[in-house]
């Protein structure tokens, strides 16, 4: 793994953390609220995602932890600001975000993210990262395993139907044809395999403020989070 190029700031402000189950908002979300606050921003989710893809486009069988840390390990990784803020992912050089959120990945990170090994190297990463301040950050851990010293620790959820409808209309959008059942499925499953797993499960930090989203707009749920970073901004 290798260093980003995400830009930074002139004045450095401590990095906030935004952790939630997958579809509940995080990324749309953070996305938002940290060009509201000046702040650069990283999915790190996107991060696993490349590992995935990278394994997957190996010809690895993710079920072999070994085989898929090992590669992990060779990955030439960095994230990069987009013409909007967002991320871009490159692997080997590559930009390989169009691919990450194809229905392949989504089957097959959780699976690659509960490898020890695996979120070793992506945990160092994000603290590096995490440490060059003014920054949010989104993922499934982030206020409980990554930077749990964070002053601002926001937790985001909803019910699994409300997060397999959002992403299913994400889906009908890009024009991609889907099943909801099968959606919704796939959602509950990586639930319990986030939220089951050994090393760094999906849960809130005890001091994280929970916000449900299922019957909040995208621009409430980044006014609420605004109002949130006013103690620490």
């Amino acid at each position: 793994m290798n260093g980003d190029h995400l830009h930074s700031p002139n004045s450095v402000r401590p990095a906030i953390a935004i952790d939630g189950p997958a579809a509940s908002g995080k990324s749309s979300a953070g996305k938002m609220f940290a060009s509201q606050l000046g702040y650069r921003f990283l999915d790190t989710g996107l991060m696993y995602r490349a590992a995935t893809w990278d394994a997957m486009n190996n010809g690895i069988d993710i079920n072999e932890p070994e085989v898929v840390s090992a590669v992990v390990g060779k990955m030439e990784f960095s994230v990069i600001d987009g013409d909007f803020g967002e991320n871009l992912i490159l692997v080997n050089g590559q930009d390989v975000t169009r691919f990450l959120h194809s229905t392949a990945v989504d089957v097959s990170v959780s699976p690659v993210s509960a490898i020890t090994a695996v979120r070793k190297i992506m945990v160092a990463e994000q603290r590096r990262i995490a440490t060059t301040g003014s920054i949010v950050m989104v993922g499934r851990d982030i206020g409980t395993v990554v930077i749990p010293d964070a002053p601002l620790k926001i937790f985001l959820t909803a019910s699994a139907e409300t997060r397999a409808q959002r992403r299913y209309s994400e889906f009908i959008a890009n024009g991609t044809q889907v099943d909801l059942a099968d959606i919704l499925s796939s959602i509950e499953k990586r639930d319990r395999i986030d939220s089951s797993r050994e090393d760094s499960p999906l849960k809130p930090a005890s001091d994280a403020h929970m916000v449900d989203t299922d019957d909040l707009s995208l621009n409430q749920v980044v006014a609420l989070m605004f109002e949130l970073s006013r103690e620490i901004i």
